[in-house]
């Protein structure tokens, strides 16, 4: 009996074969894969190996925007701006009221008051037909025709007598007399202090020196600027105020006449 001496032992190896395609990757036809309402196995130990890991989502945050956002605030700026302005404006004219006319006139650098410096020639109702003679140019009270000149607002292009002027300064008119060499945008400028309003009225003045002469019942400005502020601030503190005959005083159905000659 023969016996043979054995070699050595074969292990038999083990080969894996799992269904894939190309480099390892899952067959694009794996169980569930593009088929409606198929599941795709995400997690271990699932059909056809190990699913894809899920991708997170991510989240891209927006820049703000601005635009919006700036015209909001100013609008806001602007609006309390507007309503800042409204309050100071109202508080100014009520502070403004509280103080006498008078006061404010006397505040107004270079005006003259002729009703302190001269009392008789303010006493009023001194009445007189023809032509008259004054010691001021232009006129500030006195004597004076019994016509007076339409004075609610009306703008002369030309000269009107003084005697007639004078009769509206007493009834509270504030009377405007340029030079009659100015440019017409300034004459602009000024008629657009007269025109429309009740006891004002303006007209050229020969032998004028200054540019604007402004007249009230007894006081007198005279400027060299149809811009310069203390215009407004006359006309303000002076007109109606200045009347020694009450604010009831007529401006209309007097006489509009122009030149030197007083009427009657």
């Amino acid at each position: 009996m023969s016996m043979s001496t054995p070699g050595p032992e074969r292990v038999p190896s083990t080969v894996k074969v799992g269904k894939t395609t190309g480099q390892g990757k899952p067959p694009s036809g794996g169980s569930g894969a593009g088929k409606p309402g198929g599941s795709r196995p995400t997690g271990k130990g699932g059909k056809g190996g190990k699913g894809r890991k899920p991708v997170t989502p991510v989240k891209v945050s927006g820049g703000r925007n601005w635009g919006p956002i700036a015209v909001a605030g100013l609008v806001v700026v602007v609006a309390v701006g507007i309503i800042g302005w409204g309050v100071f404006a109202s508080v100014k004219s009520d502070k403004d009221k509280a103080v006498p006319w008078e006061e404010r006139a006397a505040a107004i650098t270079g005006l003259v008051n002729y009703r302190e410096t001269n009392p008789d020639l303010v006493k009023g109702s001194q009445h007189k037909s023809g032509v008259l003679k004054y010691e001021q140019s232009p006129p500030v009270a006195g004597e004076h025709n019994p016509s007076w000149e339409n004075c609610n607002g009306v703008v002369y292009t030309e000269p009107i007598p003084n005697e007639h002027a004078v009769h509206s300064l007493e009834h509270g008119t504030v009377w405007i007399a340029y030079r009659p060499d100015l440019p017409a945008d300034q004459v602009a400028t000024l008629a657009a202090k007269v025109e429309g309003k009740e006891k004002a009225m303006m007209s050229p003045f020969p032998g004028l020196t200054n540019a604007v002469s402004l007249q009230a019942w007894g006081y007198q400005l005279k400027v060299d600027s149809v811009d310069d502020p203390r215009i407004d601030e006359f006309v303000k503190a002076l007109r109606v105020n200045a009347s020694i005959e009450g604010p009831t005083a007529l401006c209309d159905r007097g006489v509009s006449v122009t030149g030197s000659t007083p009427q009657g």
